[in-house]
């Protein structure tokens, strides 16, 4: 059997102390940035990259990559899991299971170009 979803190797961290965070991870832990925008900086930290967004606060988000979103939203959902935050501009779909994991679905890497 397939599974539903993989995990890709990104995980979001937003933090309304953007900079700070961004200098943290950069010069206090070491970690190679390879993207930075505006409001977006991601670090290479070896097992995984690690992406640090501008905005309110929330918990690290893993990103799981599926080939048909609706359809594993659709299935999650009816086997507990809840909306945390969706925009379709983005695209995002934040998802809460119901062990308290929060997990962004997509259908590729976050595809941010490399520095």
């Amino acid at each position: 059997m397939n599974p539903l979803v993989r995990s890709s190797r990104d995980v979001i961290l937003r933090t309304p102390n953007w900079a700070e965070a961004v200098h943290f991870y950069e010069h206090c832990l070491g970690f190679r940035a390879i993207h930075r925008s505006e409001t977006l900086a991601g670090f290479d930290t070896g097992a995984f990259v690690l992406y640090v967004e501008q905005g309110d606060a929330h918990a690290p988000v893993f990103d799981f990559l599926t080939p048909d979103v609706e359809d594993a939203r659709s299935r999650l959902r009816a086997a507990g899991c809840t909306i945390v935050e969706e925009n379709a501009s983005l695209p995002r779909c934040y998802l809460r299971d119901p062990f308290g994991l929060v997990f962004n679905l997509g259908t590729r890497d976050s595809g941010v170009e490399p520095l």
